[in-house]
């Protein structure tokens, strides 16, 4: 009945609370439905939840008046404890165990952090619990937060080695114009490499922090390294079982994947915030990378940027000044200035640790 077998899930905060921004908590449990039955076919789901800053503001009035980040923090450290509990009871209707992974961006920067949290998830899956996942904000301060959910929802899908990524959003998918617009036009499939960048709204969510360029950046990237991504509006009935089926009834946005890439790779596609520093190379190595599957050599080099030890991730930067990707540098920045434009050195970069965009 179902066409993939590991799917992760994203509930976007503009689907899971009203317009008072209070937590719709029917919603929650059509949509932890929808879940349960894929859960009972046989799927490994993960859920990506948004809402519980949404939760805790519905059950708080702050003492005074609170910055940016310690509203976060406030609301979410009680509202994680709400939103957990009602999703806890929802599957539980449906004796299903669910379980929560609070993560930070900084899990995603070290690998053994990284590798340590997949074989956490893993082992709730293989358990039969559905690991629900959400930002700690808590902790999370602004140079070290997720863009949104979405992103972390991007992140999660990668790491777990996920077919598919559902979005769900409050509208039908990506459109030509703004989606408000009677006249825009539904782009239903979006082919790997297709820039459509022109289309996308700036806006963000009245209750979350991210919007449709998210979205899409996120959706792109999943795309490029294999894996399926839905955006679909989650205020409609039954619509997850609907997309995962072979021949979906409700509208949505496909963006449709190219060949898998490794889980290393992965990895680097999504640390580019964590690169310690940048490496410069000439316009040969810039067409030796980009037409073939060449790794990146020091004779190339023209210039380091940037302090940095072995294994880290850099930058690379073509001669026209633009990043065209990142990867995983074989030593030091000291020892790599000293080899700059050398001929017969090993690999400053590997192809198999080296991710282009």
């Amino acid at each position: 009945m179902y066409i993939y077998r590991r799917v992760v899930v994203k509930i976007g905060s503009n689907v899971l609370t009203r317009k008072d921004g209070t937590l719709d908590i029917t919603r929650m449990s059509a949509l932890v439905d929808q879940m349960a039955e894929l859960h009972k076919a046989g799927l490994e789901v993960i859920l990506v939840s948004s809402g519980a800053v949404a939760a805790g503001r519905s059950e708080i009035q702050a003492s005074r008046k609170l910055g940016q980040v310690e509203q976060r923090q406030l609301y979410s450290a009680i509202g994680q404890a709400i939103l957990i509990n009602r999703y806890y009871d929802l599957f539980r209707d449906h004796n299903i165990v669910c379980g929560q992974i609070l993560t930070t961006k900084e899990n995603f920067a070290d690998r053994r952090h990284y590798l340590n949290q997949k074989n956490c998830m893993e082992v709730m899956l293989e358990n039969k619990v559905i690991p629900i996942v959400n930002e700690n904000d808590t902790v999370s301060v602004t140079e070290l937060m997720f863009t949104d959910n979405d992103e972390l929802s991007g992140l999660i899908a990668g790491m777990m080695n996920a077919e598919v990524l559902l979005i769900l959003s409050n509208v039908d998918g990506i459109f030509k114009g703004h989606p408000d617009d009677p006249e825009a036009e539904l782009i239903e499939e979006i082919l790997p490499k297709q820039e459509l960048r022109q289309y996308i709204s700036a806006d963000r969510s009245s209750t979350g922090r991210g919007g449709m360029r998210t979205k899409y950046n996120i959706a792109s990237k999943l795309a490029k390294e294999g894996i399926r991504v839905i955006i679909a509006n989650g205020k409609k009935d039954n619509i997850i079982p609907d997309l995962f089926s072979p021949k979906p009834r409700n509208k949505h946005s496909l963006f449709l994947p190219a060949e898998k890439t490794s889980a290393i790779k992965k990895w680097i596609a999504h640390s580019e915030g964590f690169a310690k520093g940048e490496v410069h190379i000439n316009q040969g190595c810039t067409e030796a990378l980009t037409q073939a599957q060449a790794s990146l050599l020091p004779v190339g080099i023209e210039r380091i940027e940037g302090e940095f030890e072995k294994g880290d991730i850099v930058r690379v930067i073509d001669h026209e000044g633009r990043q065209i990707g990142v990867g995983m540098i074989r030593c030091d920045s000291n020892a790599a200035r000293s080899i700059i434009g050398s001929k017969g050195q090993k690999a400053l970069i590997h192809y198999d640790y080296l991710y282009l965009e």
